[in-house]
Order: C-alpha cells, then structure tokens, then sequence
C-alpha cells in the first residue's frame, strides 16, 4: 500500500473508484426521479458497461503491447471529459425533465464507459509485475480494496451530493476525483512491458484459444460474468427498492453502501488471511454468499432484510471477486495477460447491460423482488458447477 508505484495505483484507484459510483449513483438518481422506471436507471448501466463487450479484447492488446501507464492516465482523462460534461450540461440547463433530462448524464456515462474499457486492462494486468514472488493473492485482495472503498462512500457521497445540493456537483465531484487519480499517474513512473517477440501471436484470437483450451480458466471468467450480473442491483435495483420500501434517496445510499459495507469486512478478512485460503475455495464460498444474499433481497419486505440482504451480497461479492481475480492471474500466461484481464473486464463489465436491462425490466414489469430471484438463480447455477475442485483442475 506504500510502495512507490503499487502505492500509486492503489491510493489514486482508491479515488477513481469512489467517482465511478459516485458518478453511477447520481446518475441512477437522477434518470429515477425525471422517469420513474428501473429501465431508464438500467440504461446507465448499459451506457457505462457496453463499450466493454465491443473494446476491451483490443484495449487489451494494447496492455500486452503499449505503455501501460500511459493506457491507464488516458482512461482516466476520458472518465474525467464524462463526468464532467454532464456536470456542466444540467448546471447550464436545470429545468430539463423526463427523457431529456436522461439524455446528457447518458452521453456523460457513455464516455465514462470508454475510460474503462481503455484504462481497465491495463490497470488490471499491470499487478503482477509490481510484485513479488508468492505475493499475489495478498496484492489481488488489497488491489480489490479500492473497488470495495468505492462502493462504500461513493454511492453514500454521490446519494447525499444528489440530495442536498443537486447532481450537478455529485458529477463535478466525481470529476476532481478521477483528476486526482491522473495525477497520481503523472507522478509515478510505471515497469515497461517486456519488448514484443516477433514469434509470439499478439492477435485477440491467441488469448481466446488459450482460455477455451483452458476450462478452469474458462469456468473462472464466466463466474466472474455472473458476479458482475448478481452485483448489479446494487446500483439499477436500489432506487426501485428503496421505494418498495417506502424510502427515498437516503435510503437508496444506504442500501448501496450496505452492500460496500459487506464487500469491505470480505476483503479485510481476506487481507489478514493472506492467501492462506486458497483462492479456488475464496472463489466458491463467495459465489455462495452472493447466491444467498440475492435470496434475502427476494424475500426483502422490510428494511432491515433488505439491508441485510445487500450486505450478504456485498460479502460474497468481495470473497468471490478476490479469489476469482487470483485464479484467472495465476492461470494467465504473462503474453497473454493484458488480453485475458480484458477478457475478465469483459465478463465482469460487460455482463451489467445485460443485468440492467434484465433485472430492471423484470423490476418493472413484475416487482423488485422478482428481479432478485432471478439474480439468485443465475447465482445458484454457476456457485454449484464452480467447485474448488473444479477450478484447480490442471489445463
């Protein structure tokens, strides 16, 4: 945490992250309150994760190849031109409402989205080198702490900002943040890639080889496709629980940094442990968690369970994040990591459309609670064939 350059990418993703979900809350918010529908909230998600399923595999040639810390910085540039445009579109234009209203903090998020998938991989991918031998389930829990600080504060800060002094300066907020990252960046100087082998196959198509030929691999990526699916009520499904349960915009905070609360006691659990579990039964037991907390939230009629519910959930999320994270870095060749570690963004990233657009039709159509049934189904499928057994098996 005080090193130099892992410092550096851990204290400034610490304030990246944070403004992702700031960003995401207020967003999430905002489009609720002018339309009133968990589809529109759904479309932030989309909006901020699509770009992930069409970019992050050449994103992530890019890592095996380029700079990455150059990669990383122009990420956050990107993220800093999202946020803070929407920022400066509802300050000139307050009154806007309805569609209207959702169409320029999806045009900020869009932009958000492409800082992800041009920074991710890289940012993802550069852990191991900054390591030493035998430190990497220790390194992928503390590089998973920001993620869980972030979901902690950053729907807490961006639900308070919304509430009492509008969106406009939740966005401008996020922006600083991600500002403060890119310094960061700027201050440090980053380990090169090794120099391209003309024999080695940089193509996209060489990573996707590897992984189907791998199955343990590739059972880990699709676990992570269903962790990001299960997580993402956390952000599309709060403001139509909150709600259902007869709250406002406090509550959808509350609710959202429950979750974060739940991710954050998982991963220092895991930070004391360091890697004495082995990171296949991390992976599975947080699966299972997941899966259990999705059912509290179905079951969720009052708020006490529901804040349980989000905080069981967050756990698992934590756990299985953490260990699946290892599991796929331990089982990357180092050619192929950038463009495995897009893979993983892929998955985790570019499942949220879909789990938008899902959970928050069923949300709509049905009620809520529905829509955390089929989240704990999802669950339950991939928690029962991703056994520790099965993810250690040799290649």
């Amino acid at each position: 945490m005080f090193d130099p350059v892992f410092g550096a990418l851990f204290w400034g993703k610490m304030f990246s992250v944070v403004a992702v979900w700031t960003h995401g809350i207020v967003a999430a918010i905002v489009i609720f309150n002018a339309t009133g529908s968990a589809v529109m909230v759904g479309l932030v998600g989309v909006a901020q994760f699509l770009p992930q399923l069409i970019l992050s595999p050449t994103s992530g040639k890019w890592a095996d190849t380029g700079n990455p810390g150059r990669q990383i910085l122009l990420g956050r540039v990107l993220c800093i031109v999202g946020s803070g445009s929407t920022a400066a579109w509802l300050a000139l234009l307050p009154d806007l409402e309805g569609t209207k209203a959702a169409i320029p903090v999806l045009v900020g998020s869009t932009l958000v989205g492409f800082g992800f998938v041009v920074g991710g991989p890289a940012m993802q991918s550069i852990v191991p080198s900054l390591i030493g031998d035998g430190e990497l389930p220790t390194a992928m829990a503390l590089n998973s702490i920001p993620m869980t600080i972030g979901r902690i504060l950053g729907p807490a800060v961006g639900a308070y900002l919304a509430a009492n002094m509008g969106p406009a300066v939740g966005f401008v907020i996020s922006a600083g943040l991600h500002m403060i990252f890119a310094v960061f960046l700027l201050l440090v100087t980053f380990p090169s890639r090794p120099e391209p082998q003309p024999d080695t196959d940089y193509r996209v198509r060489a990573a996707l080889r590897h992984v189907w030929r791998d199955r343990p691999l590739l059972l880990a990526l699709l676990a992570v496709s269903t962790v990001g699916f299960a997580s993402d009520p956390s952000i599309t499904l709060t403001p139509s629980m909150a709600q259902a349960l007869g709250g406002g915009t406090h509550l959808v905070g509350v609710l959202s940094a429950a979750f974060g609360v739940g991710a954050a006691t998982g991963m220092a659990v895991l930070a004391v442990l360091r890697g004495r579990l082995r990171s296949e039964l991390v992976s599975s037991i947080g699966l299972w968690l997941l899966f259990c907390g999705c059912s509290l939230l179905a079951l969720g009629s009052v708020t006490a369970i529901a804040v349980a519910g989000f905080a069981v959930a967050g756990l698992g999320f934590g756990w299985s994040m953490t260990g699946l994270s290892t599991v796929v870095q331990e089982r990357a060749p180092e050619e192929l990591r950038g463009r495995i570690m897009a893979l993983w963004l892929v998955g985790f990233l570019g499942s949220r459309p879909f789990a938008a657009a899902l959970l928050g039709g069923a949300a709509d159509v049905f009620n809520v609670r529905v829509a955390f049934v089929i989240a704990a189904a999802f669950t339950l499928v991939v928690a029962a064939s991703c056994r520790p057994v099965v993810l250690s098996a040799p290649n």
